[in-house]
């Protein structure tokens, strides 16, 4: 993946679609949407943390996918956006875009974080 922004609360990278997570209509498998709302969704917590060290991990608690157009290859783009970072959990925005803008799927994260 080419990380092309990342701050507190914000990662945007381009990411490619390999091809084994492809369905026989050649777009990202449904079933692994979520597998990146999740690395994307841990990626935005973990910008929150000064350093590694203090980061010692995440738990998914809830998400919600919707689903606007098919991811298409070679490649897409990923951005996680927090949207509440509350004591013990945080809400965390995925969006996927095409590489012209449009939007493909949209998630909402609650995630259970521990320092």
């Amino acid at each position: 993946w080419k990380i092309l922004k990342e701050e507190k609360g914000l990662v945007e990278v381009e990411a490619h679609l390999p091809e084994h997570l492809l369905n026989p209509r050649n777009q990202l498998f449904g079933g692994f949407t979520g597998v990146y709302v999740d690395m994307i969704s841990i990626y935005t917590v973990r910008t929150l943390f000064d350093s590694e060290s203090e980061f010692k991990w995440s738990a998914t608690v809830n998400m919600r996918i919707d689903y606007f157009a098919p991811v298409l290859g070679p490649s897409f783009r990923l951005k996680g956006e927090l949207i509440k970072d509350g004591r013990t959990t945080c809400l965390v925005a995925t969006h996927f875009t095409d590489m012209e803008g449009n939007k493909l799927v949209y998630a909402i994260t609650t995630l259970r974080k521990s320092t």
